[in-house]
């Protein structure tokens, strides 16, 4: 049976994803990996993050997972079909954060293992930390 994300690979994702927020000098991060279900694998909150981070972080996760790619198609839908986003989150219980941070987390093979969401400082660089974890653990990012 094949174990998919484990707890080592999610470390991984995290610790790399901190490192290139630290070589950005960025505010301080919550990082979040979920399994292909959605379920946390881990989470690390880094001091002086502010108390919604986790949600926030898990929610990105949860989006990319909800629609299969990373959360700026999300953010991109947001603006053009409110409706459906809107709908999407309601579906959720109000568990999905639609704009950049969450990205899917792919093997080589393009199955899908889990899902990064990132939080604590602009979008984009929540996005390229993901990224940067992501690719730490040798595989592959989807932005959306």
């Amino acid at each position: 049976m094949a174990i998919g994300l484990t707890l080592s690979t999610a470390e991984t994702i995290i610790d790399a994803a901190l490192e290139k927020a630290s070589a950005l000098n960025l505010k301080p991060l919550t990082v979040a990996v979920l399994d292909a279900g959605g379920h946390t694998v881990a989470l690390k909150r880094q001091d002086g993050s502010s108390i919604m981070r986790p949600q926030i972080a898990s929610g990105k996760a949860i989006g990319a997972l909800a629609v299969g790619t990373g959360t700026r198609w999300l953010n991109a839908n947001a603006e053009t079909r409110p409706h459906f986003v809107n709908a999407l989150n309601g579906a959720s219980g109000g568990a999905i954060i639609p704009v950049p941070g969450g990205v899917l987390i792919k093997g080589q093979d393009g199955e899908t293992l889990g899902a990064v969401g990132i939080t604590g400082d602009t979008s984009d660089n929540d996005e390229a930390c993901a990224v940067a974890g992501i690719e730490a653990a040798k595989l592959v990012a989807d932005c959306g």
